[in-house]
């Protein structure tokens, strides 16, 4: 066991096994993978929503990334049956896109609340759902779910 290794309450507790730590650890990749996904749909159904339409250049901006990054990054939208994009139109969600944004929009709605349910300020909240919203289980959302009251 490690000395640094403490729970909350300053106990020490044991190092996982191996297969637990090696699970946790390919589950934080996976997360990792999907966010990016996950917040291009989820700005492309907000920009579609506001404007009617997401262009290539509009997500680069508010993304912070280049022209090029956001170009590569829809192709895989597309591959991944996720957007259509048409040429001079700008990035659409397909069916399974949509449902994607529409699951991410309520994961970060939910991660927010709690965390300004716990004293996050607001802009705080917001910022740090960005990491969070991609990392939480089914498990831990119903958990954060039940502890607002929602059903």
């Amino acid at each position: 066991m490690a000395e640094s290794e403490h729970t909350p309450t300053g106990v020490p507790h044991e190092l996982p096994t191996e297969p637990t730590q090696a699970s946790r650890f390919g589950k934080a990749r996976s997360a990792q993978s999907g966010a990016l996904l996950e917040d291009y749909v989820e700005l492309i159904a907000d920009l579609i929503a506001d404007g009617g339409e997401a262009r290539p250049t509009d997500i680069a901006r508010r993304l912070g990334v280049s022209h090029a990054t956001a170009i590569k990054t829809i192709g895989r939208l597309k591959r991944e049956g996720l957007a259509v994009a048409k040429p001079y139109r700008g990035v659409f969600l397909t069916e399974t896109g949509e449902r994607l944004a529409d699951r991410v929009r309520a994961r970060h709605r939910l991660v927010v609340d709690l965390l300004i349910a716990v004293g996050v300020p607001s802009e705080s909240a917001e910022q740090d759902a960005e990491g969070i919203e991609h990392h939480v289980s089914d498990t831990t959302l119903a958990a954060f779910s039940a502890f607002l009251g929602r059903r």
